[in-house]
């Protein structure tokens, strides 16, 4: 496949999109730390009506009258392995919609807990090429502080079914957790490690506004989470699958070679459009197609870029609520590849940045030690990686 900076480069016009994110915003229970669109045990009219819904928003993309070969496909959540044969259906009518390169990358994320050998098996018999496995641990213990619903031997089972039902395994593990320990987390990484998945994503644990993770630490139930421990156990992490061949290619990301990398989200960082379905789902269109499709106003000449979110609220979205937008100028999307592209480790070519006007930032970067200048190409360095929102939070403010 293309290396996605390259993908369509040589299109001339309004081109559909190659890669299509579907939202599945079901899950059986909610973990203590999570705030995404997702809803649990919703009820079965709800669940049937958004799948149906889902469906026919592909269908309006593929009536668009826009040419193009979808290269993947994103089944997030929410949990998509609770519905796996909802999941297929709208794999088949996504293939009967479109044209799908035979050599498509198509991911879902799973649960251990709501992952069998017949749904992986099932999974890779519908043309699933990967699945992402939600553990964030391995050690039982930081598994009840996150609300999660599996144990470790859940969580390794569910990685073995992934590899014997020849579907590559994606795992996430996150850091930074309150009262894990460093030994903790190295025996969590081992255990990644022994499952034979060729990919991995290492987050540092985010406590969001709302959540009982949340209200759990401002009641002193539990501690603040350690920000220079969790620095402590990326660096560890980075050490460790580095070591067994997991090289890191993005800030959270981990794979065995390049063709392991996500070619999906890796579009994300790269600037490609994508397709966002579903409610809650995300989508990022070049302002031609936006034009094309109605999205965006003839008058609306200076906008190169729109950024658009479904309606999160099942209900809502049902009944035709619209969706959010975010309008970026040439020079803000030109600011916005650069910020992106630093989140890469092999990062931006010199003259990309130069073209976005953010040459002198990045050398002021380079003299605090955040940023480097390598074979023509701007990267952040080690420090750079750890204090990353620092970075991209000067990148995409110009200043």
């Amino acid at each position: 496949m293309s290396d996605p900076e390259e993908v369509f480069e040589d299109v001339l016009g309004p081109h559909l999109p190659a890669h299509l994110y579907v939202h599945v915003p079901f899950c059986a229970s909610k973990c203590g730390y999570c705030d995404f669109a997702s809803v649990a045990d919703a009820p079965e009219n709800i669940v049937r009506a958004v799948f149906t819904g889902t469906r026919t928003q592909i269908t309006r993309w593929a009536h668009t009258g826009l040419d193009g070969v979808i290269e993947t496909v994103y089944f997030g959540g929410g949990t998509p392995s609770l519905y796996p044969a909802e999941v297929t259906g709208l794999l088949e009518h996504v293939r009967a919609s479109f044209a799908l390169h035979p050599n498509a990358e198509v991911t879902c994320e799973a649960n251990p807990d709501s992952l069998t050998p017949d749904i992986a098996e099932d999974f890779a018999a519908h043309g699933v090429t990967r699945v992402s496995i939600g553990v964030q641990s391995f050690d039982d213990h930081v598994l009840r502080v996150l609300g999660r619903r599996h144990d470790s031997q859940t969580a390794e089972k569910a990685c073995r079914d992934v590899v014997d039902s020849g579907l590559e395994l994606s795992l996430d593990l996150m850091c930074g957790i309150p009262g894990q320990t460093m030994t903790s987390w190295s025996e969590s990484l081992e255990r990644a490690l022994s499952t034979g998945a060729n990919h991995m994503s290492i987050y540092p644990l985010s406590i969001e506004d709302g959540t009982p993770l949340q209200v759990a630490i401002a009641a002193g139930l539990l501690g603040e989470p350690d920000p220079d421990m969790a620095a402590d156990m990326m660096l560890l992490a980075e050490a460790m699958l580095g070591y067994h061949g997991l090289a890191r290619y993005e800030v959270a990301n981990y794979a065995r070679s390049r063709a392991h990398e996500s070619r999906h989200n890796t579009a994300y960082w790269t600037g490609r459009p994508y397709m966002g379905v579903g409610p809650g789902a995300h989508g990022m269109l070049d302002s031609d197609v936006a034009r094309m499709i109605g999205m965006l106003g003839d008058e609306a000449t200076d906008v190169a870029r729109v950024r658009y979110a479904n309606a999160g609220d099942n209900e809502q979205w049902l009944i035709g609520a619209g969706d959010s937008r975010e309008l970026l100028s040439a020079d803000e999307v030109s600011r916005e590849d650069v910020m992106l592209g630093l989140r890469l480790v092999r990062g931006v070519p010199a003259e990309k940045v130069a073209s976005a006007g953010e040459t002198a930032i990045l050398e002021s970067l380079a003299a605090q030690g955040l940023a480097e200048l390598v074979d023509g190409r701007w990267r952040t360095t080690s420090r750079g990686w750890l204090l990353g929102n620092q970075v991209f939070g000067r990148v995409w403010a110009g200043e």
